[in-house]
């Protein structure tokens, strides 16, 4: 018999996740970033702090992304003075990235303070619904974690 679809974790999850990235595309909006050129600019300053000259290949697997996709934001980033992208010497076909000093205000301080009332929503709001999910057991727990933190991001977008 089919989930009611507020019994399914994966909707429950599927609209957990849409609000947040809501939240956080309304937060960098100001900053004329979106949401993925967000991720892969922290993420290419991060692995810079690290001491690497990432291609944009490694930025992708960090970050999770689509290689593709990623190449085509990165092209962005660099339009918008944010990162330079540079012939790898040991594979013409690849670039290496650098985040601009632009790029690394906007990655460490003004995205950061941006995203700061977003993600202690959804920080709080999946901390309180994951203890649920513990203290339920694995299945009844996750259904019931999810449930709590939909209707919680609900009532959180509505304020």
């Amino acid at each position: 018999m089919p989930l009611d679809p507020d019994e399914s974790p994966g909707f429950l999850l599927w609209h957990v996740t849409l609000r947040w990235q809501r939240e956080i595309g309304a937060a960098l909006a100001p900053l004329l970033l979106t949401h993925v050129q967000f991720v892969l600019l922290a993420t290419t300053w991060w692995l810079n702090s690290q001491g690497e000259d990432p291609n944009q290949l490694n930025v992708a697997r960090q970050a999770g992304t689509d290689v593709k996709m990623a190449s085509e934001v990165l092209r962005k980033l660099e339009a918008k003075g944010l990162i330079v992208r540079t012939v790898d010497a040991s594979d013409t076909r690849a670039r290496r990235l650098r985040v601009t000093d632009e790029g690394a205000e906007l990655a460490q301080q003004r995205a950061r303070d941006a995203l700061v009332v977003p993600e202690q929503r959804g920080e709080h709001v999946c901390r309180r619904n994951l203890g649920v999910s513990r203290r339920l057991g694995k299945a009844n727990g996750l259904r019931e974690g999810l449930l709590g933190a939909y209707r919680e991001s609900i009532w959180l977008h509505e304020i």
